[in-house]
């Protein structure tokens, strides 16, 4: 059993690390220090270490247990950064009280790496593993995931556990996303002169009601039996030059939520859609799409040798809590899964997920922790 103070001791030296993601808040650190600081851990437990740089203050941290050469490799993956702080009144001081551990990073995902610490530093004590387990600490998930981009460039392993925050559930799936711009075009005028002008910002209220149309088709229609159905929201919108004239244009930013089965073309095709009906309802309206960044759903069998052995550890160490499950927020765990490599997510509970106050159940890192031991001697082998 791992020592409820060393779990403590572990998480905490992390939380008073600032990693803010630079791309999210200026002035953010990065992760450079914090991918130092479990280096230097990891190398004191005895696996390799390398840092990989992906640009100023930012960089992957990879520790490998080598095994003796005779089993399936496994990756245990987190990510270094966290968002901002604004409006927290101790986001660095790694309080706890009640069991919690509170600071940011703590959910989000500071336990999980903790968890991935500790459980490494455990079976480097043991009995060799047949196969080889690699930590990677990684940057930028909570932007645009460049550091686990790099990392799929010159890594492979046969699976992968991401410990974001799931309660102790082994989440098998969970949603993408795609945003894209539409930009309708009006024609300026003066507002006294109706005649003269068309009202781009009006024209837009047209395509917000189709977006709320093709929602109402989502609710209705294909369900993932652990995600449901996929979603789009109006997120940003911007129009006009001054109060006494017609707009000339109006944009407006969206966000798709994706489930398996949907990608970037799904949600192309339905704004094509849109737009050509309302061009069809009036030849005065004009649009124009443009897509932006899209990240794929996960979807892993719940058959997959990964998520049989993890659920199979999770039930011996954590009790009939423990159960398949789906996360609504995206990962990195969906790039692995491109790569090839096939993922599931399993952390510790908590709450405040990127909000102004956020903790992490101490004993849930802990069995997050022997989970991960036992998971890992079941999949790499140790015979």
């Amino acid at each position: 059993m791992i020592e409820p103070s060393r779990v403590e001791e572990v998480l905490a030296g992390l939380v008073r690390i600032e990693s803010i993601n630079p791309k999210l808040v200026a002035g953010g650190s990065g992760e450079a220090s914090i991918a130092r600081h479990i280096g230097d851990f990891l190398r004191e437990a005895g696996l390799s270490v390398r840092l990989q740089e992906i640009g100023e203050a930012r960089s992957n941290v990879v520790g490998i247990l080598r095994g003796r050469g005779q089993g399936r490799s496994l990756m245990l993956n987190g990510h270094l950064d966290t968002v901002g702080v604004e409006g927290m009144a101790e986001p660095f001081t790694a309080r706890v009280e009640n069991g919690r551990l509170y600071g940011r990073g703590a959910q989000d995902m500071k336990g999980g790496l903790a968890a991935a610490l500790l459980a490494a530093a455990a079976l480097a004590e043991g009995p060799r593993l047949a196969g080889d387990l690699l930590v990677a600490g990684v940057a930028d998930e909570e932007y645009m995931s460049a550091g686990t981009r790099e990392l799929v460039k010159t890594v492979r392993t046969d699976a992968a556990i991401v410990m974001e925050p799931t309660g102790l559930e082994v989440a098998v799936a969970h949603k993408g996303f795609v945003w894209a711009e539409i930009e309708t075009q009006g024609l300026a005028a003066h507002g006294s002169r109706p005649q003269d002008g068309l009202d781009a910002i009006a024209l837009m209220g047209r395509v917000l009601g189709e977006a709320e149309a093709l929602q109402a088709r989502l609710d209705s229609g294909r369900r993932h039996p652990l995600l449901g159905c996929g979603s789009v929201h109006a997120s940003l919108i911007s129009g006009g030059q001054e109060l006494s004239s017609y707009p000339a244009q109006c944009r407006l930013s969206l966000e798709r939520r994706l489930v398996p089965g949907e990608d970037a073309a799904t949600f192309e095709e339905e704004l094509r859609v849109i737009v050509a009906r309302l061009g069809q309802q009036d030849p005065h309206f004009s649009a124009r799409i443009e897509m932006g960044y899209a990240a794929s759903p996960l979807e892993t069998a719940q058959e997959s040798l990964i998520a049989k052995t993890l659920l199979a550890s999770a039930g011996k160490v954590v009790g009939p809590r423990t159960r398949f499950g789906a996360q609504s927020f995206w990962t990195d765990a969906a790039l692995l899964n491109d790569a090839g490599i096939p993922s599931v997510l399993f952390g510790p509970g908590g709450e405040g997920l990127h909000s102004q106050v956020e903790f992490v159940n101490l004993d849930d890192v802990r069995l997050c922790a022997e989970t991960l031991v036992d998971c890992a001697r079941a999949f790499c082998g140790t015979h």
